[in-house]
């Protein structure tokens, strides 16, 4: 605010005497969205799982594994994981909408997963397999604390 001193900006008032201009500044990106606009790009969206704002994606087959899916979705977010569920349309356009979003991690739940009391893993770059969600959830924890 201090410029118009610094350059000795004025202007020519009614009464025609000099007076000292007030100049408001306005940054339409400051620098948290200059550096978040940086980053993005340069990241092509594919944030690192600590960084993702949706970390995984809980995705049952079906209705009837809907149940199991939110008791899962539940224990992600007790440990603080940033999950959310979708149980919207066919599972082939929900996995492409995970892919589409760039987010890092997705379980699929169906039969096996919910009598083995599993659920199967799979990350941007592919399967990763079945594991118990106790398990999932200490791999996760370990990534995002680690910040791989």
């Amino acid at each position: 605010m201090n410029l118009p001193e610094r350059f000795d900006l004025t202007c020519v008032n009614e009464k025609s005497e000099k007076e000292r201009i007030v100049m408001i500044h306005c940054a339409i990106m400051g620098s948290i969205e200059r550096f978040s606009a940086v980053l993005i790009e340069h990241l092509a969206g594919v944030f690192p799982v600590w960084l993702s704002p949706v970390q995984v994606r809980v995705l049952p087959i079906s209705e009837k594994h809907s149940e199991y899916a939110r008791g899962t979705l539940s224990e992600l977010r007790t440990h603080g994981i940033r999950a959310e569920m979708d149980d919207t349309e066919s599972l082939g356009k929900r996995i492409r909408n995970v892919k589409i979003e760039k987010i890092p991690y997705f379980l699929v739940i169906g039969e096996e997963e919910v009598n083995a009391q599993t659920a199967t893993l799979e990350s941007r770059t592919g399967k990763v397999g079945a594991f118990p969600v106790s398990d999932i959830i200490s791999k996760l924890l370990e990534e995002i604390r680690n910040r791989d």
